[in-house]
């Protein structure tokens, strides 16, 4: 299936596609000077770990100002999407298909990290 399939599933359809790892829901700090992205350990305070969504996914884009709603437009330009993520094996052409690891005992919650304490956070995983 090419993009312009992708764009005429669908929403219902769409969000199936989403294994609901939570990797997107990750906080990604980019130095402001080079644009690179540095993933962190730091996990959204409005995803459940236990059951492996956002409690708050319809309001996600206004309570969480830098939360992406993913579309078939845009999926394949942001640069700080999981290597693992579904949507991105839709559209990467460089894709390499890696195991599903969990992240429930990888992560600290955002309310528990000060600002002062972000880039002790960065994390270097395989799967990011």
């Amino acid at each position: 299936m090419n993009k312009k399939d992708w764009q005429k599933i669908s929403d219902a359809e769409w969000e199936a596609i989403c294994d609901n790892c939570g990797k997107c829901c990750l906080m990604t700090l980019e130095d402001e000077d080079t644009g690179d992205i540095y993933h962190t350990n730091i996990l959204c305070r409005y995803y459940d770990l236990e059951k492996r969504i956002c409690t708050v996914y319809d309001k996600r884009c206004e309570m969480v100002p830098n939360c992406l709603k993913l579309t078939p437009d845009n999926v394949d330009k942001l640069p700080f999407m999981p290597k693992t993520c579904a949507y991105r094996k839709l559209f990467d052409t460089n894709y390499k298909e890696q195991p599903l690891k969990p992240i429930k005992d990888r992560v600290v919650r955002e309310t528990e990290v000060t600002f002062a304490e972000l880039e002790d956070h960065v994390v270097d995983w395989e799967d990011l």
